[in-house]
């Protein structure tokens, strides 16, 4: 019988390659992980690394017994979740991969309440890339995750569609189109833009819908790209230019001289999406916490305080 405290030492080691970094993720000294692995080493009588100075790693047994620790660890959680539900209790580790945006202004709202209902579930909420939330689903990795597209497609994925975030063009306060109020869709090619990467969903909104209105994004005046809609927000309000930005990041932020414009015609909104893959096993807590949110669905817009529409299922 192998020790899961053990095997999650060794799997921690294993993805930083340095015992330091994991003895730090897992709250412990150095010598402790180091002692753990050594005892794992003898019970399987092979090295798991190979040690060349400060150089560490895997073995060949060490890479071969790799996918077994985390099959060892994952069915170790699921028998003791299964004894939890047996009793009436819900627990578990809840991993959710998603997209900016959702990560600083969804996720707290939903796990939060969540967590307050279900004190036995543990939750580890990872932002990324909305393809590196997906990737994360595809290698079983995530129980879900939350993103603003579907255009990568997979049959095996499942999209439910969970808030409508509308988009705004913002303005420093002196502009003038600040006096305006709305603007027709032409006139985008006389300003200075600040945008987003274009991996962003902010970004490829944007893009698609100007587009249908014979706007060519990349042919607008580029002043500076940015990495965050936060970002984005701030540089527009010391007159670097104008930009797109999510309502609901614009909610969360005290900008007194920022306005919002509107373009005559032009609808901009985006999809957030949550996302599961169904061919992953799931968990209780997870499956339990996928029904929740969308049972509670209107109390957590409500939360949020926007006046984001509910979407229909």
């Amino acid at each position: 019988m192998f020790d899961p405290h053990q095997l999650r030492v060794f799997i921690v080691a294993a993805e930083t390659l340095n015992f330091s970094q994991a003895a730090k993720k897992l709250n412990l000294s150095q010598p402790a992980v180091t002692q753990t692995i050594q005892a794992l080493e003898n019970q399987l009588g092979e090295a798991l690394f190979l040690r060349s100075g400060r150089k560490l790693q895997l073995s060949q047994a060490g890479e071969n017994f790799l996918p077994v620790a985390r099959q060892l660890v994952t069915l170790n959680l699921r028998a003791r979740e299964l004894v939890d539900a047996s009793r009436g209790q819900i627990s578990g580790l809840l991993t959710i991969a998603c997209s900016t945006t959702p990560g600083k202004y969804v996720l707290p709202v939903v796990v939060g309440n969540f967590l307050r209902k279900y004190p036995r579930v543990s939750a580890q909420c990872l932002v990324m890339s909305r393809a590196a939330a997906l990737e994360m689903l595809e290698k079983s990795e995530a129980h879900f995750a939350f993103s603003s597209s579907i255009d990568e497609f997979d049959h095996h994925y499942e999209f439910r569609p969970f808030i409508t975030d509308p988009i705004r063009l913002i303005v420093p306060a002196d502009h003038p189109w600040a006096m305006r109020g709305e603007i027709e869709v032409e006139e985008l090619r006389n300003e200075r833009f600040i945008l987003r990467e274009e991996c962003a969903g902010t970004f490829r909104v944007v893009k698609e819908v100007l587009a249908r209105h014979g706007i060519n994004i990349h042919e607008l005046p580029l002043a500076l790209r940015m990495g965050n809609s936060e970002a984005i927000a701030v540089a527009v309000q010391r007159g670097v230019g104008v930009g797109f930005v999510s309502q609901m990041v614009l909610q969360n932020l005290i900008l007194p001289d920022v306005r919002m414009v509107s373009i005559r015609g032009v609808h901009l909104e985006q999809q957030i999406y949550m996302t599961r893959h169904r061919l992953n096993p799931i968990s209780s807590a997870a499956a339990v916490f996928w029904d929740d949110i969308f049972t509670h669905q209107q109390e957590i817009q409500a939360e949020l305080g926007s006046r984001f529409q509910p979407v229909s299922k």
